[in-house]
C-alpha cells in the first residue's frame, strides 16, 4: 500500500503535476497540514477533457457486466484502502472516524447498488409494434433506447469528503450510466481525494478498461471551476455546494454555445411541521429529536433540520423550554473548515437582530468554531422576510410560531424548494392538515411522518432533490438508482434492424414492453 500523498492530479490515468500548489489545513486545529498539492489551471481541465473524450467512446463498447465488475472493483479497492482513507479524512474535515467510516460503507454501498441495476435492469423498455397496413400511413417500429451523455465534471463536496466526492453518487451513476468523469476534488480534503482516487486507478486497471476514463484535478482557484464547466466536451455537471457558487456555475452552464445540465444541491432548510396533538403528547422527545438531528455533523448535513413550524399553545410552550435546555448543553466545535465556520458566524450574526434567540449551546473556545443556536419567530413576521428562509448552513434552526393552522399553510405557501420535510402527528389528527401537507408535498422531494431527516438511504426509491433551490432539477435525484438518468438521454429507434441494435432494444429481450 502506497503511504506517501504525491500531491499530483490524476490525468490520462498518469499522476501529473502543476507548477503552483495549495494547502490543506485540519479544521480541528485550524492548523496547516503536511503536503503541497497541485493547482488545477485550464491546462489540466484540458488534458483530462481530451482523455475523457477518447475513453468514452472506448467505453461504449464495454457491455453492461463489465461495467457492473468496473464498480464493484473501485468499491473493492477502495475498502481495501479503507484505513488509510479514512485516517486521511479524519485529519482533512475534523469528522469523527465512525462517522467516516459509515460513509465509506455508504459509498462503497451504492457503487455495488450500481452495479447491480446494471446486471439485473429493473426498468422496462417502451417498443411500439410496426402496423404496416395502418391507413393512411403505415405505423413503423419504435423502440425507446438510452444513450450516455459523454463527458461528465463532478465537484466534490465539502461536507461529505466520501459519499459525495471521488467515488460518490455523482461519480457512480455517471459509470454506470456510460459516461466518464472528470473529478474537481473539493480543496478542503485533496489527500483524500488522492487516496481514494489511487483505488479507482487500481479498478480501472484490473478490469482493463479504457485510460482517462476518470480524472481527479485539485485546486481551490475558482477559475478552475469556470474552465472545467465550460469545456466545450464537457456534457453535465454533479454539483453539491452552496447556492452562490452553484448559480454561478449553473448560469455559466447555461450560458455556454451549448448549454449542457447542471445537476446542482445547493441549500435546505427541511422544515419540520410540528402539529398541536403530538406537540402536546410528546414535546421533551420532539425537542430532544430535533438537537439531535440539529447537531448531527455539526448542521453540516444537507438534510439538517433548520425550521421548526408549530403553532402557539401549551404543548409548544412545553416543547420551546425543553429546547431551550437542551440546545445549551450542546458543545461549540470546529466545522469542515475556517472558512465555513466564518460564514456561518457572519450569517448567524445577520439573523441575530431579527429573531428571538431560544438558547445557544456551549461558548466557542477558538475562533475556528462555532456555537450552536436555536432561535424563534413569528409566522407573520417570517413570512415577511423572506431572506430569513435560507440555509444557515451549520447548527442553526429557527422556529416559526403560528397563532392559527391557516398561519401555517400560508407559511408553507411561502417556503422555498427543499430536499425534505418532515409532518410530525397523532394518526387522529393528520386528516384536519390534509390541506397543509398537500401544499407542503410541492414544495419538497422527499417527505417524511414523525420522522427526523436527516439520514438519506441509498436506495431504488430514494429521491435526494426538490425545487429550486434545493436542486437546480427537481425532476432528478442524486441519490439512488435513479441518479444515473441524469447522465442519460432518450433515443428512439424507428425501423432499426437487430443487428444494429443495442441488446436491450433486440426482440429477444425481456425488457421490452410492447403496445
Amino acid at each position: 500500500m502506497t503511504t506517501d500523498l504525491c500531491g499530483r492530479h490524476f490525468i490520462a490515468h498518469e499522476w501529473q503535476r502543476s507548477e503552483s500548489t495549495f494547502s490543506r489545513f485540519n479544521p480541528s486545529t485550524n492548523k496547516v497540514l503536511p503536503g503541497e498539492f497541485s493547482q488545477g489551471t485550464v491546462i489540466e481541465v484540458e488534458a483530462a477533457a481530451i482523455a475523457a473524450e477518447a475513453a468514452f467512446w472506448e467505453f461504449q463498447q464495454t457491455s453492461a457486466d463489465q461495467k457492473a465488475t468496473l464498480l464493484e472493483t473501485m468499491a473493492s479497492e477502495i475498502e481495501r484502502d479503507g484505513d488509510a482513507i479514512v485516517a486521511c479524512a479524519m485529519l482533512e474535515s475534523g469528522l469523527p472516524e465512525a462517522r467516516l467510516k459509515g460513509e465509506l460503507g455508504r459509498s462503497t454501498g451504492q457503487l455495488r447498488l450500481f452495479a447491480s441495476v446494471l446486471r439485473e435492469p429493473y426498468s422496462p423498455l417502451l417498443m411500439d409494434k410496426a402496423n404496416p397496413a395502418r391507413q393512411p400511413l403505415p405505423k413503423p417500429e419504435l423502440k425507446l433506447g438510452q444513450l450516455p451523455l459523454g463527458v461528465v465534471a463532478v465537484f466534490g463536496a465539502s461536507n461529505f469528503p466520501l459519499a459525495f466526492s471521488t467515488a460518490g453518487g455523482d461519480t457512480a451513476s455517471a459509470l454506470a450510466a456510460g459516461c466518464a468523469v472528470i473529478v474537481k476534488g473539493h480543496p478542503s480534503h485533496p489527500g483524500t481525494s488522492e487516496w481514494v482516487a489511487r483505488a479507482m486507478a487500481r479498478a480501472i486497471d484490473l478490469t482493463g478498461m479504457p485510460k482517462g476514463l476518470f480524472s481527479l484535478i485539485q485546486g481551490s482557484e475558482p477559475a478552475l471551476s469556470v474552465a472545467l464547466v465550460e469545456h466545450p466536451l464537457v456534457k453535465a455537471v454533479g454539483f453539491t455546494g452552496s447556492l452562490k457558487v452553484g448559480r454561478l456555475l449553473a448560469d455559466r452552464c447555461a450560458l455556454r454555445p451549448e448549454p449542457i445540465p447542471f445537476y446542482g444541491e445547493l441549500g435546505s432548510v427541511n422544515p419540520q411541521l410540528l402539529l398541536p396533538g403530538k406537540l402536546a403528547k410528546d414535546a421533551p422527545a420532539l425537542a430532544e429529536a430535533q438537537v439531535n438531528s440539529m447537531m448531527m455533523g455539526h448542521g453540516q448535513f444537507c438534510t439538517s433540520p433548520g425550521l421548526v413550524i408549530a403553532i402557539k399553545g401549551p404543548g409548544l410552550e412545553s416543547y420551546l423550554a425543553a429546547l431551550s435546555d437542551i440546545a445549551s448543553r450542546q458543545s461549540a466545535s470546529a466545522m469542515l473548515s475556517a472558512g465555513i465556520c466564518h460564514a456561518f458566524n457572519q450569517a448567524v450574526s445577520a439573523v441575530v437582530p431579527k429573531v428571538n434567540v431560544i438558547a445557544q449551546g456551549q461558548a466557542a473556545e477558538a475562533a475556528h468554531q462555532s456555537r450552536p443556536m436555536i432561535a424563534s419567530i413569528a409566522a407573520s413576521a417570517l413570512t415577511k422576510q423572506p431572506e430569513l428562509l435560507e440555509e444557515v448552513f451549520g447548527p442553526f434552526a429557527l422556529v416559526a410560531i403560528c397563532e392559527t393552522k391557516n398561519e401555517m399553510f400560508e407559511l408553507v405557501k411561502c417556503l422555498p424548494g427543499q430536499l425534505t420535510a418532515s409532518v410530525h402527528g397523532l394518526e387522529s389528527e393528520v386528516a384536519d392538515f390534509s390541506d397543509i401537507v398537500t401544499r407542503l408535498a410541492f414544495k419538497v422531494g422527499r417527505i417524511m411522518f414523525n420522522q427526523m431527516p436527516t439520514g438519506v438511504e441509498v436506495a431504488r426509491a430514494m429521491n435526494h432533490g426538490g425545487p429550486y433551490p434545493a436542486s437546480t432539477d427537481s425532476r432528478s435525484t442524486s441519490v439512488g438508482t435513479e441518479a444515473m438518468k441524469r447522465f442519460m438521454r432518450p433515443l428512439c429507434y424507428q425501423n432499426m434492424p437487430d443487428s444494429l441494435l443495442p441488446d436491450d432494444l433486440k426482440g429477444c429481450s425481456s425488457r421490452l414492453m410492447m403496445f
